[in-house]
Order: structure tokens, then C-alpha cells, then sequence
């Protein structure tokens, strides 16, 4: 719906009152978002879960090491076409990409998984990736981009992410509570940022005309990488699990968890990186989002039939 309008009243996406725009609410939601996920984090949790480390780190190496690598093995398509470029780009930074959190967890819950384990990966794999996700772009926009300043971004990201979630950490025992009681209607704030996000996005894209440069077969290509991304890593993670002998649980966790991208965070991190065009370097992550979600879901009721 957000593509929709920006597609037609992009102009919306450049309005301006005295030095307060849309990109002034877009910060403010999200600072609340990450505001609100220090509230619910379960910070007691987390000594214990550390003793699992195997599973963590698989679900990080899978996250931020095995994902770029392969996206990188598809570099030599650009030698091929300079046209490809921008979509390598944004197929790279969904690589690059921390896990989600609360998709990652509902999937893992339903599967009969270990939801301990799952909670504490989905919530480390957003803080690493403020540092991550940043540093592995950095390989190709700082070639391309005059603009482009790692430490700046990197001090951005940790303005608006990691200080809400520490101040909401340190208020959780004051404020958890009434969080915890309206997390519904604060969980539609989660919607309304991304919302925000892609509408500003897409409403620079389609008034700089960068989608009319794009052949459909690119487009196409796109599309079946990110669906053989996902396939490649999801059944790469089953076997590993398989082979270091992790229990029916925490295998689930790391296939669920190593495999997620989120939304959320490529929205925020990507808005940082990018510049005008971002939304042509949102749409794998778009695409991979909408996947996972369906696949996944449906694999989360076949393990849990499993057991049924």
C-alpha cells in the first residue's frame, strides 16, 4: 500500500513545515520502536543463555559471514552488466542483514523450538548488526559514494538504536509493566515506521523515474536469486544442525533464526546508507521478507505436526 501512494503523490515524501518533515517523524519512530524493544527485552535471560554458545554462533556466522559470501559469489553477474549494479547492491545489503525478532520468535514457538534461544539470537543478531551490516557495505559504497562515512553512520545507528534499547532496558522496571499491557497497540508502531520508511523511499525512486531504467529481466533475475538465497541457507543451516548433533529444538532455532532478515532493520540501516534512491535498494529485502514469511509459516505448522 505505501509503493501504491508513493507511486502516485510522491510529493508527499519532500514536504516540509519550518524545518520538520517526514524524515523528523521517521527518527522519532524509530528511536520508539527500539525505545520499546529495550522495554521487552528479557535482560535476566540473557547470562543464561549464554551457555548455549554453539547455537549462537551458528546463528550469527550464518547471519553475517555465510549470507554475504554467497550473495558475493553472484559479483561477476555486474562484470557482466554495469546495469545490474544497483540491484547487486541491494541484494547485497539484504545479505548483510541482522535476523528479525519478533517473526523469528512467534515461528520458533510454533514449531515447538527453543524459544529461550531464539529470543536471545533474534535480539543480539539487531544490536550486531548496527556495526555489521554498515562495515560489510562499506566494500562497495564507499567506491561509489562520495557521501558515504562510515563512523558518521555508524554513531547515527547508535543514537537511534542501541541508546533506546539501553534506556528502555534501564526503565523496564518502572515501564514493563504498562508495556507489557499495551504491547498490541505498541507493536502497530513497529507498522506505521516501516510504513513511513518505505513511502519516503519509494516517493524519491518513482519521482527520479529509476524503476523506468530497470529492465523487467533484471528484475526477474532478482527475484529468483533472493528466492535461491533463501532455499540455499534454509536447508544449509538443517544440515549443519544435523551434522554437530543439536537436539530436535535448537536445531529448529538456528534454521528459523539463521535464515530471517529483517525488515525493520534493513528500513532503518538502509535509510542511513543510501541516499534519494533507497527504495530501489529496498526491494530484495522486501521480496525475501514476503518469502519467509509464507515459507516459513508453513514449515513451522509441519514441525509442529510433527510432534502433534
Amino acid at each position: 500500500m505505501a509503493i501504491i501512494v508513493a507511486f502516485y503523490f510522491p510529493q508527499f515524501g519532500t514536504l516540509d513545515y519550518q524545518g520538520f518533515n517526514l524524515s523528523s517523524i521517521i527518527d522519532l519512530g524509530i528511536i520508539a520502536v527500539f525505545l520499546f524493544y529495550g522495554l521487552k527485552l528479557d535482560w535476566k535471560a540473557i547470562p543464561t543463555d549464554l551457555k548455549n554458545w554453539p547455537l549462537h554462533v551458528l546463528v550469527q556466522v550464518t547471519t553475517f559471514v555465510v549470507f554475504p559470501l554467497l550473495v558475493l559469489c553472484t559479483y561477476p553477474l555486474v562484470q557482466l552488466d554495469q546495469q545490474l549494479f544497483p540491484l547487486f547492491l541491494g541484494f547485497f545489503f539484504l545479505a548483510c542483514l541482522p535476523s528479525t525478532v519478533s517473526s523469528s520468535v512467534v515461528m520458533v514457538s510454533i514449531a515447538k523450538g527453543n524459544m529461550s534461544s531464539a529470543i536471545f539470537n533474534a535480539s543480539i543478531s539487531g544490536l550486531l548488526g548496527v556495526a555489521l551490516t554498515p562495515l560489510w557495505m562499506s566494500l562497495f559504497i564507499q567506491h561509489n559514494s562520495a557521501d558515504f562515512d562510515f563512523t558518521a553512520i555508524f554513531l547515527d545507528l547508535i543514537l537511534k538504536i542501541i541508546v533506546p534499547v539501553i534506556i528502555g532496558g534501564l526503565l523496564q522496571p518502572y515501564l514493563g509493566g504498562f508495556y507489557n499491557r499495551y504491547k498490541t497497540n505498541f507493536a502497530k508502531l513497529d507498522q506505521l515506521t516501516i510504513i513511513l520508511i518505505v513511502y519516503q523511499s519509494f516517493s524519491h525512486t518513482f519521482q527520479e523515474g529509476l524503476f523506468q531504467k530497470i529492465p523487467p529481466t533484471h528484475l526477474w533475475i532478482l527475484s529468483g536469486l533472493v528466492i535461491a538465497l533463501f532455499f540455499i541457507v534454509f536447508y544449509f543451516t538443517k544440515q549443519v544442525a544435523h551434522f554437530f548433533k543439536f537436539n530436535r529444538e535448537d536445531a529448529i532455532t538456528i534454521q528459523f533464526c539463521g535464515t530471517k532478515k529483517s525488515l525493520v532493520h534493513g528500513s532503518v540501516i538502509g535509510a542511513l546508507l543510501f541516499s534519494s534512491d533507497f527504495g530501489l535498494y529496498l526491494i530484495p529485502i522486501m521480496l525475501y521478507h514476503t518469502f519467509q514469511l509464507l515459507f516459513i509459516s508453513y514449515k513451522a505448522n509441519r514441525y509442529a505436526q510433527e510432534i502433534a
